[in-house]
């Protein structure tokens, strides 16, 4: 069926769907691994991301079950995050060198990606039972589709269509207020934060794509761009925290020089375009969005 979720169908049963969806292909990921297993936990982890936000966007109404599954589904990514984390280094660093500026700095950056390269793959090797962990979080991800069965909502239409509207407008509220942090200071946690919210924005989009198509494909389609370039400039904070606790890695004093100069520009830059484009995808009021959508999931349900 997809991620989504239709307005003129039972809310519970689409839920259901929905979620056991993504629990089924991030168990299938795990467990076949056809690109090997730096792939499927970066899949995994998508799969994951999914579900936290459609938890979220029922949380008022099945809050205790929102509250266990998303603490089942963090451990679980949190298994197999060190891992995950020294590929998306290295997958930051290929962004800085993709997006070099002259011949002499993406050499440099190249010698870089291939240190952390090197990097991830003595973490991969030295993490003791890796193959254990990927059963394990596959394991996990079978309870939670058993719960499942334990979620369900009510019947009235109209009931569902406040509490989406509620949710949707706690997030976009939270989106603003993010935004307007991140415009009075530049600290990673702010654009981070607004990261976390978009991100949710833009799979609420998603999920209720059947309640006006080609607005909502527009929308999700510039949050997705947005929520690429936070995430590259949270990556970027991460990989400058790197340099700092481990400085050993970085033998040649000029290739590092070049990795913090490129650092910083593409933070600066990132950060602009992010404000811009976050000013443009939340221009409307979030009070106006709840009951546009309110409004249209109760003409479209009847």
């Amino acid at each position: 069926m997809g991620y989504r979720i239709r307005p003129e169908a039972d809310f519970t049963d689409e839920f259901r769907s929905a979620a056991e969806e993504q629990l089924k292909r991030a168990i299938t990921v795990l467990d076949k691994r056809p690109e090997g297993a730096h792939e499927a936990i970066h899949a995994f982890r998508k799969n994951i991301k999914r579900l936290r936000s459609l938890y979220r966007l029922v949380s008022r109404e099945v809050p205790e079950f929102q509250k266990r599954e998303n603490a089942r589904l963090r451990e679980t990514a949190r298994s197999l995050s060190a891992i995950r984390d020294a590929a998306a280094i290295v997958g930051t660093a290929r962004y800085l060198q993709d997006n070099a500026r002259n011949l002499e700095e993406a050499e440099a950056l190249g010698r870089i990606v291939s240190i952390l390269e090197a990097r991830r793959d003595w973490m991969a090797e030295a993490e003791s039972g890796l193959e254990e962990r990927l059963h394990y979080a596959a394991g996990k991800l079978r309870e939670a589709i058993a719960a499942l069965d334990d979620v369900a909502f009510d019947k009235s239409h109209r009931k569902n269509a406040r509490m989406l509207a509620k949710s949707w407008r706690r997030t976009a509220s939270r989106a603003r207020e993010a935004l307007d942090a991140c415009q009075e200071d530049t600290a990673a946690g702010d654009f981070h934060e607004l990261r976390k919210r978009t991100y949710d924005y833009r799979l609420y989009h998603a999920l209720l794509r059947d309640l006006w198509p080609s607005a909502m494909k527009a929308k999700r389609d510039f949050a997705k761009d947005l929520v690429e370039r936070l995430g590259h400039i949270n990556d970027l904070a991460v990989l400058s925290g790197l340099v700092e606790a481990e400085p050993q890695l970085f033998t040649r004093n000029d290739d590092l020089a070049h990795l913090l100069d490129a650092i910083i520009f593409r933070q600066q830059e990132d950060r602009r375009e992010a404000l811009r484009d976050a000013e443009t995808l939340y221009g409307d009021d979030p009070d106006d969005e709840a009951q546009r959508l309110e409004l249209l999931w109760v003409s479209i349900g009847n």
